[in-house]
């Protein structure tokens, strides 16, 4: 993929991505008056309960696989188990292995390898959800309600069985005390409970949420008999009990981690499972510096490398070990949204108040001679937030955008009617004088002015000067021609690097000017629009919010997508607000690339068919030379 200031995520679902990745995020304060209870006897089925137990559902239309699948199709049903895999983190350390709470930096891996969830999403398919923990979902039409009917073979690593009362006690225990995320991401529930042996229920407040059954799917399940013993609010560094296919073997705080693979795992049949989880261990070691991790990969230190750096692909895979097929390269295609990477502007801070102010800053990044000089040509400008999808807006809006633009025509900016949002260009020879008066002519009618070659503001004589937050010491070289163009304007922007900790701490308390991340995307976007966007979550630290953005209009927009009632309404509603977005300047759109640049030791096997979503190494094998 593309160089990201952001951490590794796991390969589970929507849920998992969005909320366990190493900075956590967050959610809305409104939902903190919800109902969860558990009866103090089992109910008997509901009468309003008049549906059929199904093996899956699917967002929009129907599921891809059948009752009777065998497995999915991007796996290899027949690919031996065994072996080690060893994988790298370019960060300085963990100190947690409790991912779902705000404190702590946590382990890679560790909320991903260590609990199942209700469903399991299949990757060739926008949103579709299997059971797993749940052998079948139940829900009427209009989607008011979904009952989760619990393998009665599914147990907890310590050989408990998991049911119903588990999965009430992770939902209360995430909204209560979890990362704040989990309060929007869920905050439509009205009630869970126990309505058989092996059936828990979840009611919600109306019907326009129509994925939330799919995402209580993605609820991790925790052992209630482990938890209630201990503070859930805390960070931990004891290895905890889960219900998944691995297990801590052993680790080295801050240094490595070593997951062993459970031979009795009680859902290693499941047709979901198939061809997966096929390593004996799975070891991941910490390296504070890319370089550094880079040169152990060739030395054979681990066996598996996404390159996000392009300057790396294009010089530092080669040598006798790359000629040989010892190591071996490849690009592969992926059919996901690549997200919104950018310059994020902090509009918390007064000079960032103006959207004309933000705008003007975007025409001193040099896209074209960034890309032909640093990055051997190798990527594309990014238009969109929702990018390389059928998402994404393009050209004029349509009828259909219009007729929904047209309700809030006097609160967005007429632009979005009459024009294509497009990011500032340059012919790629470094002279980006022209972009530079445009800007210096924003900032003019924006109340800046130029004294003494310093851009002042013409009300409080305040210099404009800032600082852009880095973990990554690689990013330096490209932010350096960016900032100079930007002392062309006046402006004083310097780079602050900072340790992973800190960095992680700084982002969460949006202690930052402006920073750069991917706000990242799926192919059915829903419920984690509320932490990117909603206005509650402005001030609400740990949010992916990082904007600061707090807009009626977006808040209904978000509130539209949430509750679109077929495939057709969701491309649309995301559509309209990817326009109203970008028509706001929020960030600086940087680059994309459609496809993941890895590399690999020949001693690891893929299957020849990869999912839509790219690399899945949960689906490779580790061959016996």
């Amino acid at each position: 993929m593309i160089s990201k200031q952001q951490f590794p995520i796991k390969r589970r679902s929507k849920a998992f991505k969005a909320a366990l990745t190493g900075i956590k995020f967050a959610g809305l304060s409104l939902f903190m008056t919800l109902s969860f209870t558990t009866d103090a006897h089992e109910h008997s089925l509901d009468e309003d309960r008049t549906t059929t137990p199904q093996h899956g559902v699917a967002m929009h239309g129907d599921v891809k696989y059948p009752a009777n699948f065998e497995h999915f199709e991007y796996v290899n049903p027949l690919a031996p188990k065994g072996g080690t895999v060893r994988r790298s983190v370019v960060s300085n350390s963990y100190d947690s292995f409790h991912p779902f709470v705000l404190k702590g930096v946590p382990a890679a891996g560790v909320s991903h390898y260590l609990y199942d969830t209700l469903t399991i999403q299949s990757e060739d398919e926008a949103f579709s959800q299997y059971g797993l923990i749940a052998e079948k979902i139940e829900m009427p039409v209009d989607r008011s309600w979904v009952v989760f009917h619990i393998n009665p073979k599914a147990r907890f690593q310590d050989d408990h069985p998991i049911t119903p009362e588990d999965v009430i006690f992770t939902f209360n225990s995430l909204i209560e005390h979890g990362a704040p995320f989990y309060k929007a991401y869920y905050g439509d529930v009205s009630n869970v409970r126990k309505v058989g042996q092996y059936q828990v229920r979840f009611d919600f407040k109306n019907n326009e949420n129509r994925e939330l059954p799919l995402i209580l799917g993605q609820l991790p399940v925790l052992p209630k008999h482990y938890w209630e013993s201990r503070d859930f609010s805390k960070s931990t560094l004891e290895a905890p009990i889960g219900s998944g296919p691995y297990k801590i073997k052993a680790f080295n705080t801050g240094r490595s981690i070593t997951y062993e693979r459970i031979p009795d795992y009680w859902a290693k049949d499941l047709p979901v499972n198939k061809g997966q989880y096929n390593f004996n261990e799975i070891i991941f070691e910490y390296y504070g510096d890319q370089t550094i991790a880079l040169e152990a990969f060739k030395a054979g230190e681990y066996d598996f490398i996404v390159e996000n750096i392009a300057k790396n692909w294009a010089t530092a895979y080669t040598g006798e070990k790359f000629d040989q097929g010892t190591i071996i390269k490849e690009e592969v295609e992926h059919q996901q949204p690549v997200g919104m990477q950018s310059f994020i502007y902090n509009t918390r801070r007064d000079i960032f108040s103006d959207p004309k102010v933000r705008e003007a800053i975007s025409y001193a990044f040099d896209f074209e001679w960034t890309n032909k000089q640093l990055f051997f040509g190798q990527y594309k400008r990014t238009n969109s937030y929702f990018e390389n999808s059928e998402l994404a807006s393009s050209d004029l809006p349509s009828n259909e955008e219009l007729e929904i633009l047209s309700v809030f025509k006097d609160q967005i900016p007429e632009s979005v009617f009459t024009s294509v949002n497009k990011t500032p260009k340059t012919d790629g020879s470094g002279n980006v004088r022209k972009n530079l008066r445009t800007a210096l002519k924003l900032l003019k009618e924006a109340g800046w002015s130029i004294k003494n070659k310093k851009l002042v503001n013409n009300k409080t004589s305040q210099p404009f000067e800032f600082e852009i937050l880095l973990y990554q010491k690689s990013f330096e070289r490209i932010i350096h021609p960016f900032t100079k163009n930007l002392a062309k304007l006046g402006i004083e922007a310097k780079i602050r690097l900072v340790d992973t900790n800190q960095y992680i701490g700084r982002v969460r308390k949006y202690d930052y000017d402006m920073f750069i991340m991917t706000l990242s995307q799926s192919n059915s976007p829903g419920n984690e629009q509320r932490d990117y966007w909603y206005s509650t979550n402005t001030n609400t630290p740990g949010t992916r919010n990082y904007i600061g953005v707090s807009d009626p209009v977006v808040d209904q927009l978000v509130d539209m997508i949430i509750a679109a009632p077929d495939r057709d309404s969701l491309v649309t509603r995301t559509k309209v607000l990817d326009r109203v977005l970008l028509s706001k300047h929020y960030v600086i759109p940087q680059w994309h690339l459609p496809r993941q640049r890895i590399a690999y030791w020949k001693r690891l096997n893929h299957p020849k068919v990869f999912p839509k979503s790219g690399v899945n190494l949960d689906t490779w094998w580790a061959s016996e030379k």
